[in-house]
């Protein structure tokens, strides 16, 4: 624009007519007029354009390393990836791989609550020889890796399948300092019956005040067996894949909330088939681990339930 207004004014000195000079400075009034207006244009212009540059300060605030850093999404997800942090989860699973070599270990008599029972029995198989200890094992491991990751310690009644008992009463105790505690079995019915069954606890004094989360538990895992694993509700053996028991001094003597599953039929051939194979043993493993998440948390974690 500058340059502009130097050629102007260096055209009027040339015209030395009088007329030439009027109109001269018509043209240059209204040229000054024009310039005037363009100049207001511009002014307008450059506020608005301007607009953008003040807003960027903001957005890059929020954006920044610290505010990434020190902000709740980032503590929100890994509060979600360890959501049983600080819990402590008890795992009982059943028998042991050499307790049908010693038959008097066996014989011993525990007191289990309410009665005199045995100190532990070989458990079940499937026809063609896989044993009920070896299944429970399997899945107790499955299943205990999952809960470390997701934060929670584990307690085991037993670290392999290759070693005898401990009785039932000890495994009760054993568990008696956990937060939550699951009992891993599959049954040993009729040959025609399949499914899977939730045992809960009967009051009887020492487990009074752990019956009614006791209930909870067992409503949640029997929720996310039908959700995640492929076993469908026992047809043979309790009410809707539920029964009471007031025999068994893993439920009789709990003081914390626990529930034994029984995670299928083996003598079923089709649950056998099931039940032996790796990809259902983990299924179950993460059926139960979601169910432990929600009564521990009091929401089902995402992807956990489906298995």
């Amino acid at each position: 624009m500058p340059d502009r207004v130097s050629h102007a004014t260096g055209g009027t000195r040339a015209w030395s007519a009088e007329g030439s000079f009027r109109r001269a400075a018509v043209r240059r009034a209204a040229w000054l007029l024009a310039l005037s207006l363009n100049a207001t244009a511009c002014s307008v212009v450059s506020p608005s354009s301007a607009a953008p540059k003040a807003r960027t300060p903001t957005v890059a605030a929020r954006h920044s390393p610290r505010s990434s850093a020190t902000g709740s999404p980032s503590s929100s997800s890994h509060r979600t990836s360890r959501p049983l942090a600080g819990k402590i989860v008890g795992i009982d699973p059943g028998h042991n791989g050499l307790n049908h070599t010693a038959p008097a270990f066996l014989a011993k008599q525990i007191w289990n609550g309410r009665e005199w029972e045995d100190c532990n029995t070989t458990g079940t198989q499937t026809a063609s020889g896989y044993t009920e200890a070896l299944f429970n094992f399997n899945v107790a491991t499955y299943l205990a890796a999952d809960l470390r990751k997701d934060g929670a310690r584990v307690v085991l009644t037993r670290h392999n399948n290759h070693g005898l008992g401990p009785c039932v009463n000890r495994r009760s105790a054993m568990l008696n300092h956990t937060d939550v505690a699951i009992d891993i079995h599959a049954d040993g019915g009729p040959a025609w019956g399949r499914g899977f069954t939730v045992l809960e606890p009967v009051a009887d004094g020492p487990n009074d005040n752990v019956i009614a989360p006791s209930v909870r538990f067992g409503h949640d895992v029997h929720k996310a067996f039908l959700a995640g694993t492929p076993m469908r509700v026992s047809d043979y053996y309790g009410h809707d894949g539920y029964i009471f028991r007031d025999d068994l001094a893993g439920l009789n003597l709990t003081t914390v909330p626990k529930v034994l599953i029984e995670c299928g039929n083996m003598p079923n051939a089709a649950d056998a088939a099931l039940l032996t194979t790796p990809r259902v043993q983990r299924r179950i493993a993460r059926a139960l681990e979601a169910a432990i998440i929600r009564f521990l948390t009091g929401r089902w974690q995402p992807g956990r339930r489906s298995g």
